[in-house]
């Protein structure tokens, strides 16, 4: 059975201010993926509740809430290495310390690195919707996958999605709904309002602008 990954690699030229990035921010706030558990109150020197996000692209919506949550600690994956330096020199001008980052595929971090119950949110905004009917088991967001998630959330733990395209958000409900241990923190039973939580991107605007909606699906570990 063919293994969905997290994403399709997209390999772009890098900005003098990415590459900077790279090389003098990623000792301190780089983590290089590797077959072992991660210790997150060594990894930042503290108990705070840790918070993953799944694919941040250029960063700016993650070191934002970074910068406005100083008691919670941040980790980003992205495997797009300009959106990886554009996240990493925004938090160095930002003067954000509780945000690492890895370039490598969710999945295998999910499986090899990220201890059960060890999150107390995963955020997955704007994934790729593989628009096309043929493609749509490319869609991350799966049972299998759902199931994974929770079972790296604590207790209480939230899982985030969001989603400019109505067909993957009713498929996301729909998957969501059908797994176990799960609460849907709609009062609708269905989608919220996008929480305080989640910036706004220069993305989603856009997509306002041009009449797009979008969606917010919030669900919560209860066992």
């Amino acid at each position: 059975m063919r293994r969905v990954r997290s994403f399709v690699r997209r390999q772009g030229r890098l900005t003098k201010r990415q590459e900077d990035a790279l090389e003098k921010e990623w000792a301190e706030k780089g983590i290089d993926f590797i077959n072992q558990p991660f210790d997150f109150a060594k990894v930042f020197k503290n108990s705070n509740p840790v918070t993953l996000e799944i694919g941040f692209g250029m960063g700016a919506s993650l070191v934002a809430m970074a910068s406005q949550n100083a008691d919670k600690n941040f980790l980003g994956i992205e495997v797009h290495a300009p959106g990886v330096g554009a996240c990493l020199a925004s938090a160095k001008e930002e003067n954000v310390t509780n945000l690492r980052v890895m370039c490598h595929d969710a999945i295998e971090v999910l499986d090899y690195m990220i201890p059960d119950g060890s999150l107390a949110m995963v955020q997955l905004f704007f994934p790729d919707p593989w628009h096309k009917a043929k493609h749509n088991k490319r869609r991350i967001v799966q049972v299998p996958f759902a199931e994974k998630i929770r079972s790296k959330l604590t207790i209480g733990g939230v899982f985030h999605m969001a989603t400019d395209w109505q067909p993957y958000a009713e498929h996301m409900l729909e998957v969501m709904t059908s797994v176990e241990g799960y609460n849907n923190l709609s009062s609708s039973g269905d989608y919220v309002p996008r929480p305080a939580t989640r910036p706004e991107t220069k993305f989603e605007k856009r997509g306002q602008r041009l009449g797009h909606g979008v969606w917010d699906l919030m669900f919560e570990r209860i066992k």
